[in-house]
């Protein structure tokens, strides 16, 4: 299933659920180092956090908003770019790398900006730089996760699009598909897609079934039953997990 991308159910399904829950299930199938790898390594900052999860797949572009030799180079970059983005399927989150890090010296995204990639299919964006206008990007429903705001747009030009940026400490390539709330985000491997939604939502009933119902049912019960439910609710949980996965969870 290489290269093939889920379902729009599928991907309403993943909405639903918060970064954290899906980073549950994706560990549970994933190769890579769930220590280190996958999910951002820098805060960043979701300044739409009342919008929930924003769930797509990666469009690409860096940019450089202290230099004014970007604008002179390429001329037509704004056009070119968004030539790129409309070829994409949607949904799409942009996700910008800003070339002036640790310095934030033009704001990416504004209300015409973000209007713009809306209208190509695009629903919200990780930037790790700066962002302006954030009231009326909320008003327009566009999500934000970025590093800070700034007053001005300096000379935010496309410089290059469409290939790898690093953002927040984590790479992510073009067509990767990106799980991000209010904690952070979560690029997904392309081989771990067709398993995600299912793990996701595995290692959440587990969780319910388990530890959490353990945790809340304490009426009546002294601290010694506690404390041998929960011990019973993780032996439950670990081998939940390790009948499905062969690991032993959380």
């Amino acid at each position: 299933m290489k290269g093939e991308r889920l379902s729009d159910g599928d991907l309403l399904q993943l909405k639903r659920l918060s970064t954290p829950t899906v980073y549950n299930g994706w560990e549970q199938i994933t190769a890579c180092d769930t220590s280190k790898d996958g999910f951002n390594l820098e805060p960043v900052q979701d300044f739409t956090p009342h919008m929930g999860p924003m769930v797509g797949y990666a469009v690409t572009v860096v940019c450089e908003a202290s230099s004014s030799e970007h604008p002179r180079n390429n001329p037509d970059g704004w056009t070119e770019y968004r030539r790129y983005v409309a070829s994409v399927p949607g949904p799409k989150i942009v996700v910008v790398q800003d070339l002036d890090k640790p310095r934030m010296v033009g704001a990416w995204w504004g209300e015409c900006n973000a209007s713009m990639h809306k209208a190509l299919g695009c629903v919200g964006s990780v930037c790790d730089g700066a962002v302006r206008d954030v009231d009326e990007v909320v008003e327009l429903g566009f999500k934000l996760l970025a590093r800070g705001t700034g007053v001005g747009h300096a000379h935010s030009w496309p410089v290059r699009w469409g290939g790898d940026v690093d953002v927040f400490g984590r790479t992510v390539r073009p067509g990767q598909l990106i799980h991000a709330d209010r904690h952070g985000f979560l690029a997904i491997p392309t081989e771990d897609e067709p398993a995600l939604l299912e793990a996701a939502y595995f290692m959440d009933a587990a969780e319910c079934n388990t530890f959490i119902s353990a945790a809340r049912d304490t009426a009546g019960k002294t601290p010694e039953d506690i404390l041998r439910s929960l011990d019973n609710a993780t032996e439950a949980f670990r081998a939940l997990v390790r009948d499905k996965y062969g690991k032993k969870g959380e």
